[in-house]
């Protein structure tokens, strides 16, 4: 039986660079989000995580992100930290950091 889910990527950080990643459907990585590979199946998003995690020689902590579709039906961050991510790191200082 197949188990419908809200759109999902997988998403990772390069092992290297600590870059943001996301997987393809071709099992590449790319550092935008908008070549990732959107999952609607839950088993089919399920396996493509397990398989995320196989490749610790490449990214490291892989899990599943929710997201939405744009008007050309390319995934784009819908939550407030996969958006953040999408822009790199901060060099701002920020709260505990400023003292």
């Amino acid at each position: 039986m197949t188990h419908t889910v809200d759109n999902q990527i997988v998403t990772a950080n390069h092992l290297l660079s600590g870059e943001v990643v996301y997987l393809r459907a071709d099992n590449s990585w790319s550092n935008a989000h908008s070549e990732a590979e959107v999952l609607t199946d839950k088993e089919a998003a399920d396996a493509r995580l397990r398989d995320a995690k196989k490749q610790g020689d490449v990214v490291i902590s892989p899990y599943l992100a929710g997201t939405a579709m744009n008007e050309i039906g390319k995934p784009v961050p819908n939550v407030l930290r996969e958006r953040l991510r999408t822009r790199g790191p901060t060099n701002r200082f920020h709260g505990k950091q400023v003292g």
